[in-house]
């Protein structure tokens, strides 16, 4: 089967970290999984305030397209950014491929 997966690598807002942090489990984290995505990590350099995530679908990189298209649509989504400040200064997204076998 195939998965596809993508990492997410965020310049956090330095002041908005915990804030970001417990939107991004209560609010986000549930949109996407609504979804269908699954969560494989995420990480915080709090010093440097970088945040680093990725997420998987059972699916080609075309599907994992068709469904980041409807969830970026998504009434889930819209409830989930609904009112929250910019708390993201940059960010960088990319489907990526393993270059070592996962453990």
């Amino acid at each position: 089967m195939t998965t596809t997966m993508q990492l997410r690598l965020y310049d956090l807002v330095p002041t908005e970290i915990d804030a970001f942090v417990e939107w991004w489990n209560s609010r986000l984290v549930p949109a996407r999984t609504a979804h269908g995505f699954v969560v494989e990590f995420a990480y915080l350099d709090r010093d440097a305030a970088k945040f680093s995530w990725a997420l998987s679908l059972p699916t080609d990189a075309a599907g994992f397209a068709e469904t980041e298209a409807a969830y970026m649509t998504s009434p889930e989504r819209d409830a989930a950014f609904d009112g929250v400040p910019q708390r993201v200064a940059s960010s960088h997204v990319a489907l990526v491929e393993p270059v070592v076998p996962v453990r």
